[in-house]
């Protein structure tokens, strides 16, 4: 599932751009201003997607699982040998 929408670019704040959520503008998002694209200014337009990455998700969870049991087996062979 994809979500869009739009934001001002409310102004930059050293690093730190904040945006503002279309409509009525009550919402703030401050991201890396690195992360906006070139020759952006204070009161562009912005569009914004943001889509859930199953694929992605699922690995960082085996991931993280396979760690977890590693830690796991690693500290009960310790106690084996205490």
């Amino acid at each position: 599932m994809t979500e869009n929408f739009k934001v001002t670019l409310d102004r930059i704040e050293e690093d730190t751009a904040v945006l503002l959520v279309r409509d009525e503008e009550t919402i703030k998002i401050n991201i890396p201003l690195f992360l906006l694209p070139v020759g952006s200014r204070e009161g562009d337009i912005l569009d914004i997607t943001i889509a859930r990455d199953a694929k992605d998700t699922e690995a960082a969870k085996e991931r993280a699982s396979n760690l977890l049991e590693k830690l796991k087996n690693k500290n009960e062979a310790n106690f084996d040998y205490e």
